[in-house]
């Protein structure tokens, strides 16, 4: 009864932010960032540990432009992610570019199945607008909502831009039961989020430490021999991004095991170093981490 009844009281506040015009939805999101940032101090302690480990040779006042730069933009994309329910497909495509779509075209006539390696960068919550124009069907793994009535309205909304939502745990089965098809698939998945040390298999360099990473992405490439592309976003103004997609390989089989995604976590802490505001740091990003000594001792 309480999801539901927090449903009934979220809906109608994301349906009335959903249809204002981008203008009015960044006033909105510049005053929740006073509430957020100096009101609130919403996960500041993290953020700002994240940074330090990220940036030692930065002073604070430096870290501390960066935090609040970022804070800007985490509210954006929040305003953005509430826009999503009523966008048109016109609106989105123009707010979100592919720069490379002819490679991207040559590569699904060469490949059946295409796995997307992707990050909580920029705006990737419009990630899901790229199947707007891929001649492959689009599934796409998330982490569940725990309100069934809220989560199920999500799944509704994303699943606008011909993608299919699969919770991340399911996503195996799914790419088994596909693989029997005739059919072409494209799957995207977040692949820099932080796995149970229970399930690590690898830890990679990551920002001058090593942190165990996901790599299940990579496994399935393997696995089932699919080609591995690295989706790279730029935030060009507010409201505005493009992307592009990079090979990372078609023939995964031949490559050694984790190197790709260790090329993955390299490619995306470049990305990170050069705007780093755009990088969701309220996530604790280093939450386990180890040195190479501590590593050879384990």
């Amino acid at each position: 009864m309480f999801h539901f009844l927090a449903y009934i009281f979220i809906y109608p506040f994301i349906l009335v932010i959903s249809i204002l015009p981008f203008r009015v939805l960044y006033m909105v999101s510049d005053f929740i960032y006073i509430l957020v940032y100096h009101v609130f101090g919403y996960r500041k302690k993290v953020v700002m540990g994240n940074l330090k480990i990220a940036f030692p040779e930065k002073s604070h006042q430096e870290l501390t432009e960066i935090m609040k730069r970022f804070y800007s933009h985490f509210l954006d994309i929040f305003m953005e992610m509430i826009k999503t329910f009523s966008i048109s497909d016109q609106e989105i495509l123009k707010r979100f570019k592919l720069t490379n779509p002819d490679e991207l075209d040559a590569l699904m006539g060469r490949n059946k199945n295409i796995l997307l390696m992707s990050s909580h960068y920029a705006n990737f919550e419009w990630l899901f607008s790229l199947n707007l124009r891929v001649d492959h069907h689009g599934f796409a793994a998330y982490k569940k909502v725990k309100n069934k009535y809220l989560n199920n309205f999500i799944v509704k909304s994303r699943s606008r831009f011909n993608t299919t939502l699969v919770p991340t745990k399911e996503i195996r089965d799914t790419i088994a039961q596909n693989d029997a098809s005739d059919d072409s698939f494209i799957y995207g998945m977040l692949v820099d989020q932080s796995p149970k040390l229970v399930k690590t298999h690898h830890w990679s360099d990551f920002f001058g430490v090593k942190v165990p990473v996901i790599t299940g992405t990579e496994m399935l490439a393997k696995k089932y021999d699919y080609a591995v592309i690295y989706i790279e976003t730029t935030k060009i103004k507010r409201g505005f991004y493009e992307t592009k997609m990079e090979i990372l390989s078609e023939d995964p089989r031949s490559i050694p095991d984790y190197e790709i995604t260790d090329l993955f976590m390299k490619k995306l802490e470049s990305k990170i170093r050069k705007e780093p505001e755009y990088y969701f740091w309220s996530h604790k990003r280093f939450k386990h981490m180890r040195t190479d000594k501590e590593l050879s001792v384990s």
